[in-house]
């Protein structure tokens, strides 16, 4: 028992100093403005809703601690009972630990009170005493009257700012109030007595007259829907109100029955109508009531104020709510047309706005609980329909009934159970069916085959209402395979997906090089004869044509079933007149060569052929003309309704419920036409003159030449007529580049285009700082023109007007002022300029009494000196002089600002005589200006007297006032006048002033100046710091901003200004958007310990920021007051580590970033709203212009804050926030910590609740939540929306944005990640983009808005550097011109999507398994497709951060090019190829699959070229014909133009010549030329060349194999150094295996091949190739941190060696084995098929020993094939000795025999040894001999072992693997070991070492990653 007792004290001392630690973290964090956590929060998401309970009685419990420990205690003890009752056996999860720690907390309490016994009694006394103090010392009451009659009143926009604050204090109050009534109430139960009796009469009191407090306590999002409230502003706002008017209109509607519970606070509205009709979930129908509310008030409010608007009750117009319901039902009105049934309703004509409103919202409540069924936009309107006729019945009645298709057994209705859920589970049967992705595709439907179920009338009508369930739609694959089959489209994992999708584009190219290949054979000329071979051209055409129909027959299998009976039809009739259309055509074109060989004067059969081709393509060409004409669309569409022509449409064109109408203007057509006729004419040019023309000879030759001797037994070539083989392997080559070069030609021309358009957008105007100045006096007209609303400008100007008149760039400098300054202080509060800077950028309001502009001072500093220097110098005129100082403009500025603010300021300063004198000085002064008589008035060389007189004034000035200050600055003004009257005046002017009576008595009697009146008026003290600064600061302007990334947003951000773009709405009426960004568990916030921690070289992500980021760390030590301070001292101070955190953190790509860059959002509206003074009734009247620009505490004021959030949403996906929660993971920490800084900042999330079944099984429920910050600053849950399963059945992103998308609002959502950026300049501009749906852009309004991206993360490495200038290249200049060509997708994140189309169409990403892994780009396939338009805009711009280390970007572009792999086999890549007008088509294949394709042909091209000409070297063709009398006619023209194309792409050159381009635009072209230099010393060349590696193997193993998956890049800083075997484990099998089988070909080449020119001809034809073996081998270890650092490479070689040797097996990952990650290479090798063609590519290698062994010289000129033979027995006789020496002997009884193994081991290998040396000296076998055959023995090895890994299961059958795997390893060994000797080597030299740290790293960085390595030697040292 001692021994318990101790336990037990030892844990409440652990609990009271947890409790310490606590108090502690909360005061840190509120004083830094952090979550605040105690015993509140920490209740177990088990005890369900109750849980809510116990956290209000622990969060007052925590409230009232330091008031009254025993209250605490009591409230900890009630809510151990209620937790101890809900779950007493402790089994929820969390549930005993949290009752442990509750109870240990009690205990601790009661250790307080000295161990008193405790008396219950007692405890409701002190509890109800305490609660009475309580509320009368929180004046509870008085505060309750207050309300009241504010309520009465309904004056709420003129105290609402005091409202607000007072019930932020009440519901504080109140919470803890509550959860004392409560604790009463449970205390004292039944009781009788008098104490009971009061407290239950105050409980029903309060119950009674706390409903307006109840309603401000009531959790809401925006709009406070369910019970009134006083302090939301939204909520008063007439388009609201009119919105909610609308929804609560029920006189034309039935009533709900009697028995219906009526809400508590407000009225039956629309929505508990369709609730009580179908069984929406509550928190459903709350979600949905809002979102309807927005969506009707932000329509009716850019119509204009609501009627009634200043009336109780506005009624919102017919239009807005005709407006939402047309674009709400759109999709669902275009299905009911395609499939021919009638609409829901009656007709249009009949439905009335209330009516309207009705389906509207049962769209919205359907959607928003459809869950995973959202991505079946079809299925969602077959609900609909169904529904929607289920209530238009209903609403027809008097009193509504529950609807059949929704009711249970038990007689409720359920939408989700009876509905969604069947669905739901067919859906999740399906995805469970494809194997985690592994099984084919063919296998199981994805979410496009459910949707595309409801495409077929038919199959609708047979699924019937509500679905039946033994439909064939909602069949669940069994074991048995019995099944329902792919809808429409199946994607088989083939290559041949390219040439169906694209057939159209491989057709042309074929005939083009057939028709040029002619043109070449025909030395040139277009005769009758050439004409008519050229006609071959026409049988090709349909035999192509044809293999097209073969190809839809063969690739629809597993979808014949369940396809369309036109479907099926039209390929079966395709395929027939093909494939007869062929023959005719060949059996025509057969007699037109039989006429011309006969050379008969009958020509029958050749105008026969002739008119057929002519016919046909005249009826190609007119339909294809036809489709063109947009009006012509509209006629066919009308013709749909009859069958017969539906069959021939379908004939001629596939057609779907999408891809209808994808055609364009004729204006547009005719523009991106002309773009492709350009590309392809200098294509065919290039192709004709530099790679065709040049092999016709040769091959004229080749073909001729007879009897070539063969150097080996020849097998293939026996039958070879014209030696075919020899002439493929020349042409081959060429062929894959005049496939590929098509995308040069296109990257060249677009990157014209590109320019010239971004040149005529006026981007890069304003490039550098310089330019900024320069034209910085025409930004406030350029912003107030575009992005200030028609009603702040209105604002300005009345109040200018009712000052006084000024001009006109006055009242744009007071309208630009506070945007600019705001602008300005954001920059300060991100730690980009310093206070100073911030002072010199600052803009004055403009709003004084100054009548010249008044400029920010980093355009004027130093202005005065250079002045007073010119004037004092001066020898001319007046106007002279004042030429001279107006060619610095702002010189000019800077001369006037300072002589009006002298005037204003002395004015101000003195009285009387002191005036008098100010008064007349500037009258004469002012006077000889206006005379031209000023040198005769003043002397211009005593200027500078004045000045310093008048500076040290101005000093004083800023400073405080006191007594002797204010002496001081009196005799500062009399200094100044003495210094004006008697120096700087003429002698004739000066003795006026020293006659003049009244200033000579005041200076005799000593009056003058005595009297100084100290600046209080905040314009004259403004004057003052400016004119002060003015005259002191010298620094040059070109200096301010410092900071590079200031500088660059400045520059942008005013050169946008001068950009094309919609003009500003008022806030009010723009349209309103949401942000989305999904999250998963990537970092928050940077944690201390993350910002501390080194790695091995002692760098902490700390120091790699301050010394990457060094300016603005000074900047941030400035900010928070620490400027002397270091890191540590951050560190070790509780009162700043939060703060350091969020620095660090606002530099990495972290959630933090992106939720401080989103929220600028909300802070740019609401200072735009503030401007534009909108008040509830309409715009506030009654200030002046300077209360207007005053824009101090802007972001406090309601009106605007409200305005804001009625306008904008944040949500952020948070998939596993719950989770987190439970867990108490650092993550949910953070999230929690930025909702309570962010106020709009909502999170949603999924959170899973586990229950037992009665069979004691658990099962898992899972909801959609929402949830924001109180003003608790904890989780307040908004909306809990049950979901009807898990919602991850896909790809997990887009599941984890189709269940928040819910929650968000508008008619936009911008999709952002959580990776990016924002900033508030750019914020500004938001409105002005939102504009541009409703702006022209074709023939169909914007979907979605592409937007600029800028990438922050190029200053990090030089990797990074690449990744930032290419990408930046893509988002811009390629975005541009995909949207000139009309194929823009969706490719980046800050895309702005229209909302409601995309929510009604499937979502914002597509989600099927592994098919959809690039979710996002399907986005723009299906706006595309749903004939949406996708445009891209320039005048803003997003922050996006990028992978910056090798490994990072390697896994970025092997998951890119993985996806592109699989979009090349899906049915959206199909259908836009096939849909697509050609030339859309050509730009659309070029930029997408396409680009991976030509990228894999650039690769295929080297070894093509290579095997090509290692089989003629082997072979000894190549010899043989260069013996020839013809060999000097073999030029390599061809080839060198083909690997110089080839090498081009290869080493990212037609990748840089955009981005080149770019910066020539943006940058200008010495600094483009500079930056391009600069990247190839940074060895660009190197890691474009690598990447084409990665992005070739990704994309070829995922078409041949699948395996695409999400690869994690973590996003962080690579300051670490990856060791050897990481690397080699990444890049073994995507570039090693492959750079050494180039290496061989090489090697075999240069040996045996015959090249003429010799090494020199040799060497420049392979260098391309040699480069790209340097280029994978080594890049890795190139670009590694430390790679060539000798204590690194060291410790790598032991840890690679260890990692080859150590033993796999079950649970070893292949990070720590060899053989387990061999095991993990292999997986990909899957299917039969997949063996088999693994197969097939691994037979190539069997050349090499075939070739070799014939050219060795022991061999000699036999040939016999017995040769070849005999080889394979020195292969087996190798591998028996390879075994031999790798086996090791088990132990056994004879202990001797271990040691005689090895000592025969060691004998066998001395035996090989001399057996070899006698070889070659006394036999014909030579040392090259060896080399050779060990070149062979290698390739043919690794065939076997590819052969053996491709069939491992019969291999591992018959005993073999063991072997095999040994095998393995010791090629991995090899070739490891041959990448390694030389990274040892360079190690060896130090130089080496700094030079990759100067290559990889900027100079801060790198001398500082030199000093913590000697720090680190240093400290190893002392370890020792």
């Amino acid at each position: 028992m001692a021994r318990r007792g101790r336990v037990l004290d030892n844990w409440e001392r652990l609990v009271r100093a947890a409790q310490q630690r606590e108090q502690l973290r909360t005061a840190a964090a509120a004083s830094g403005g952090g979550v605040a956590t105690g015993l509140a929060g920490t209740t177990p998401s088990s005890f369900g809703g109750r849980a809510a309970d116990i956290d209000r009685i622990l969060h007052a419990a925590d409230e009232i601690e330091l008031e009254d420990a025993n209250i605490a205690r009591i409230l900890c003890e009630q809510a151990y009972t209620m937790a101890q009752n809900m779950d007493p056996s402790s089994e929820g999860r969390g549930v005993l630990q949290f009752k442990t720690g509750l109870m240990s907390v009690i205990k601790s309490k009661l250790a307080k009170k000295g161990g008193a016994p405790i008396n219950r009694q007692n405890d409701i006394e002190d509890l109800w005493r305490f609660y009475l103090n309580y509320k009368r010392r929180r004046r509870v009451d008085e505060m309750q009257r207050e309300q009241q009659a504010w309520r009465e009143s309904g004056t709420f926009s003129t105290n609402i700012g005091e409202m607000e604050i007072r019930a932020g204090q009440m519901k504080k109050v109140y919470v803890t109030l509550r959860a004392l009534l409560d604790v009463l109430e449970f205390l004292v139960d039944d009781s009788t007595d008098n104490l009971s009796v009061q407290i239950l009469d105050e409980v029903r009191r309060i119950k009674r007259s706390d409903a307006a407090l109840k309603g401000e306590l009531m959790p809401y999002n925006i709009v406070p829907l369910d019970a009134p409230s006083l302090t939301n502003v939204v909520g008063f706002f007439p388009e609201v109100r009119a919105a909610v008017a609308a929804i609560g209109d029920m006189s034309n509607l039935p009533r709900l029955p009697s028995n219906f519970q009526r809400p508590e606070m407000r009225n039956f509205d629309i929505f508990d109508l369709l609730q009580f009709v179908f069984g929406f979930q509550a928190d459903n129908v709350r979600n949905q009531r809002e979102n309807v509310v927005l969506t009707l008030a932000n329509a009716q409010a850019r119509l204009g104020l609501p009627a009634g608007a200043g009336q109780e009750q506005p009624k919102i117009e017919d239009r807005a709510v005709s407006d939402v319901f047309l674009k709400v039902l759109d999709n669902y009105i275009k299905w009911c047309k395609y499939l021919g049934i009638r609409i829901a309703w009656h007709s249009n004509q009949a439905l009335t706005k209330s009516r309207r409103v009705v389906y509207i919202s049962l769209y919205f409540l359907i959607w928003g609980e459809a869950a995973n069924v959202r991505f079946l936009p079809e299925c969602i309107c077959y609900i609909f329909h169904n529904m929607s006729k289920e209530m238009e019945a209903n609403l027809d009645s008097l009193e509504a009934s529950r609807a059949l298709s929704c009711s249970l057994a038990d007689g409720s209705v359920s939408y989700l159970k009876t509905i969604i859920t069947p669905i739901y589970n067919t859906i999740k049967a399906e995805a469970d069916n494809n194997d985690g992705g592994k099984a084919a595709h063919s296998k199981w439907r994805n979410y496009d085959d459910f949707n595309e179920y409801f495409w077929s009338p038919t199959r609708v009508k047979k699924l019937g209402w509500p679905p039946k369930e033994n439909s064939s739609f909602l069949l669940k694959p069994n074991k048995k395979g019995k099944r329902t089959g792919k809808t429409n489209f199946v994607e088989h994992r083939t290559f041949l997906h390219l040439y169906r999708s694209f057939h159209r584009l491989w057709i042309f190219l074929i005939l083009m090089f057939q028709l040029l290949t002619i043109i070449g054979f025909h030395h040139g000329k277009i005769n009758s004869d050439t004409f008519k071979v050229m006609l071959s051209a026409g049988p090709t055409f349909f035999v192509l044509n044809f293999v097209e129909c073969c190809l839809d027959v063969l690739l629809t299998f597993g979808a014949y079933k369940t396809a369309r009976g036109f479907a099926i039809s039209r390929q079966v009739i395709r395929f027939i007149w093909f494939g007869v259309v062929t023959a005719f055509i060949f059996y025509l074109y057969w007699k037109v060569l039989d006429e011309k060989n006969n050379s008969r004067n009958d020509s029958t059969y050749y105008r026969i052929y002739l008119l057929v081709l002519g016919v046909y393509a005249s009826i190609r060409f007119i339909f294809g003309t036809l489709v063109k004409i947009p009006a012509l669309h509209k006629i066919s569409e009308m013709s749909d309704r009859f069958s017969f022509f539906q069959f021939f449409k379908w004939i001629y064109e596939e057609r779907y419920f999408v891809g209808r109408g994808l055609f364009e203007k004729p204006t547009e057509y005719f523009r991106y036409l002309s773009f492709w006729i350009v590309v392809l004419v200098c294509k065919f040019t290039f192709a004709y003159f530099l790679q065709i023309k040049p092999l016709v000879q040769p091959t004229t030759v080749i073909v001729q030449l007879k009897d070539l001797p063969y150097s080996w037994h020849d097998l293939v070539s026996g039958g070879n007529k014209h030696n075919a083989l020899t002439v493929a392997s020349l042409w081959a080559p060429i062929f894959a580049i005049y496939v590929m070069d098509l995308q040069i030609w296109y990257t060249l021309l677009s990157a014209l285009v590109g320019g010239i358009m971004g040149a005529r957008a006026r981007l890069g105007e304003i490039r550098s700082i310089d330019m900024l100045h320069k034209r910085f006096e025409s930004f406030p007209e350029a912003f107030s023109n575009n992005l200030v609303s028609q009603v702040t400008k209105s604002i300005f100007a009345s109040r200018h007007v009712a000052q006084e008149h000024l001009d006109l760039s006055k009242q744009h400098a007071s309208t630009f002022s506070p945007f600019w300054n705001e602008i300005v202080k954001s920059l300060r509060e991100e730690d980009y300029i310093s206070n100073r800077e911030r002072d010199l950028l600052i803009m004055p309001s403009n709003c004084g009494t100054v009548k010249l502009v008044q400029w920010p001072l980093f355009l004027l500093t130093s202005k005065i000196m250079l002045a007073n220097e010119l004037a004092a110098s001066f020898e001319e005129t007046q106007q002279e002089l004042w030429n001279q100082i107006k060619k610095d403009k702002y010189m000019a500025y800077a001369v006037q600002e300072c002589y009006y603010s002298a005037e204003v300021i002395l004015s101000s300063l003195v009285d009387a005589e002191g005036r008098l004198w100010v008064e007349r000085i500037f009258r004469e002064i002012n006077q000889s200006v206006y005379d031209g008589s000023l040198f005769a008035t003043v002397t211009l060389k005593k200027l500078q007297f004045v000045l310093t007189r008048l500076t040290a004034l101005s000093g004083l000035l800023t400073r405080t006032e006191s007594p002797q200050l204010a002496r001081g600055a009196s005799k500062a003004v009399y200094e100044l006048y003495d210094a004006v009257t008697h120096d700087f005046l003429t002698t004739s002017l000066r003795e006026q002033f020293d006659t003049w009576h009244t200033l000579a008595k005041a200076r005799n009697e000593g009056r003058l100046f005595q009297r100084i009146f100290w600046p209080r008026d905040p314009e004259i003290k403004e004057l003052v710091k400016r004119m002060y600064l003015l005259l002191t600061v010298k620094e040059s302007a070109a200096n301010i901003p410092k900071n590079l990334e200031a500088r660059r947003r400045l520059q942008f951000f005013t050169n946008s200004l001068f950009m094309e773009m919609p003009k500003a709405k008022p806030v009010s009426e723009m349209l309103p958007f949401s942000v989305f960004t999904p999250y998963y568990s990537e970092t928050v916030l940077f944690s201390t310990t993350e910002l501390r921690d080194e790695n091995e070289d002692g760098i902490s992500t700390l120091f790699y920021l301050q010394k990457i980021f060094p300016d603005e760390w000074t900047n941030f030590l400035e900010r928070i007051g620490r400027g002397d301070s270091t890191a540590e001292d951050i560190i070790d101070s509780p009162s700043d580590i939060l703060e350091l955190r969020f620095w660090a953190s606002y530099r990495g790509q972290t959630l933090a970033r992106t939720v401080r860059g989103m929220m600028y959002y909300r802070r740019a509206l609401i200072l735009q709203s503030y401007l534009e003074k909108r008040s509830l009734s309409g715009v506030e009247e009654g200030f002046s212009l300077a209360d207007l620009i005053n824009t101090q505490g802007f972001e406090l004021n309601s009106e605007a804050r409200a305005q804001a959030d009625l306008k904008f949403t944040y949500v952020v996906s948070c998939q596993i926030y719950g989770q987190q929660k439970q867990k108490k993971a650092q993550e949910a920490t953070d999230i929690a910590l930025l909702m309570q800084r962010n106020e709009g900042l909502r999170v949603a999330f999924i959170h899973t609740e586990e229950t037992q079944n009665e069979d004691g099984s658990l099962h898992k429920d899972f909801y959609s939540k929402l949830v924001k910050a109180d003003i608790h600053g904890k989780d307040q849950e908004i909306f809990s929306i049950r979901l009807p399963g898990d919602p991850k059945l896909g790809e997990g992103k887009p599941e984890n944005q189709n269940h928040a998308i819910v929650f968000t609002r508008g008619d936009a959502v911008q999709t952002i990640d959580m990776n990016q950026d924002n900033y508030l300049e750019e914020a500004m501009k938001m409105r002005n983009l939102l504009e541009e749906f409703k702006a022209n852009h074709g023939l169909r309004p914007p979907t979605i808005l592409g937007v600029r991206e800028h990438v922050f993360t190029g200053s990090v490495s030089s990797l990074a550097s690449f990744m930032s200038k290419q990408e930046t290249s893509f988002v811009t200049l390629g975005q541009r011109v995909l949207a000139f060509l009309k194929v823009r997708m969706h490719y980046g994140h800050p895309d702005v999507f229209d909302r409601v189309f995309h929510i009604t169409r499937g979502g914002i990403s597509k989600a099927s398994r592994v098919i959809n892994i690039s979710e996002d780009i399907y986005a723009g396939f299906n706006s595309t497709l749903r004939q949406g338009n996708i445009t891209h805009h320039e005048y803003i711009q997003v922050g996006k951060g990028r992978d910056v280390g090798l490994n990072q970007i390697a896994l970025f572009e092997g998951k890119v090019a993985g996806g592109n792999g699989e979009q090349v086999l899906s049915r959206d890549v199909y259908r836009i190829g096939q849909l697509f007008d050609f030339f859309r088509m050509l730009t659309f294949y070029f930029t997408t699959v396409g680009f991976y394709v030509c990228t894999m042909l650039t690769v295929l091209t080297v070894y093509i070229f290579l095997y090509g000409r290692v089989y003629l070297a082997l072979s000894g063709l190549d010899s043989a014909i260069s013996k020839s009398r013809e060999a000097k006619i073999l030029g390599n023209t061809a080839f060198d133009a083909t690997l110089n194309a080839q090498f081009l792409v290869q080493i990212g050159v037609f990748t840089a010549v955009p981005m080149v381009m770019g910066f020539i635009l943006e940058l200008g072209l010495m600094k483009a030329v500079f930056s391009f230099v600069t990247m190839q010393l940074q060895l660009c060349s190197v890691f474009f060349t690598f990447s084409l590696g990665t992005r070739t193997h990704y994309f070829g193993r995922t078409i041949l194999h699948g395996g695409a998956k999400y690869r994690a890049t973590g996003r962080g800083f690579v300051v670490r150094h990856i060791k050897f075997a990481d690397n080699y484990r990444l890049y073994s099998r995507s570039h090693f295996v492959k750079a050494f089988e180039v290496a061989i070909l090489l090697t075999i080449y240069i040996s045996y091949g015959y090249t003429k020119g010799g090494a020199t001809s040799f060497i420049l034809i392979t260098i391309s190739s040699w480069f790209m073996v340097f280029s994978w081998l080594f890049a890795p270890y190139l670009f590694n941190p430390s790679g060539f650092e000798w204590q690194k490479t060291v410790e790598d070689f032991d840890d690679w060696t260890s990692w080859l040797m150590y033993k796999g097996g079950a649970g070893v990952k292949g990070e720590f084995s060899w053989e387990s990650w061999w095991e993990e290479e292999q997986a990909h090798i899957q299917t039969l098929r997949g063996r088999i063609l693994e197969t097939i590519l691994s037979l190539r290698f069997i050349m090499f020993q075939y070739g070799i062994v014939y050219k060795l010289h022991v061999v000699g000129r036999h040939k016999s094939l017995a040769i070849y033979g005999f080889s394979w027995i020195v292969l087996i006789i190798i591998v028996f000795l390879f075994k031999a020496f790798t086996v090791s002997p088990k132990q056994t009884k004879r202990s001797s025999f271990p040691v005689f193994w090895r000592f025969f081991q060691g004998v066998l290998a001395i035996g090989l040894i001399v057996g070899l040396i006698l070889l070659v000296a006394i036999s014909t076998l030579s040392v090259p001999d060896l080399f050779a055959s060990a070149l062979g023995f290698i390739s043919t090895g690794w065939m076997v072992l590819s052969l053996a890994i491709a069939w491992r299961k019969y291999v591992r059958m018959i005993g073999l693997w063991e072997s095999v795997r040994e095998i393995a390893r010791m090629y991995d060994t090899g070739m490891g070991a041959l990448i390694f000797v030389p990274i040892a080597l360079f190690s060896w030299f130090p130089f080496v070492s700094t030079f990759q740290s100067r290559l990889l790293f900027n100079q801060a960085f790198s001398r500082g990653l030199e000093i913590s390595l000697i720090l680190a030697g240093n400290k190893a040292n002392v370890d020792k």
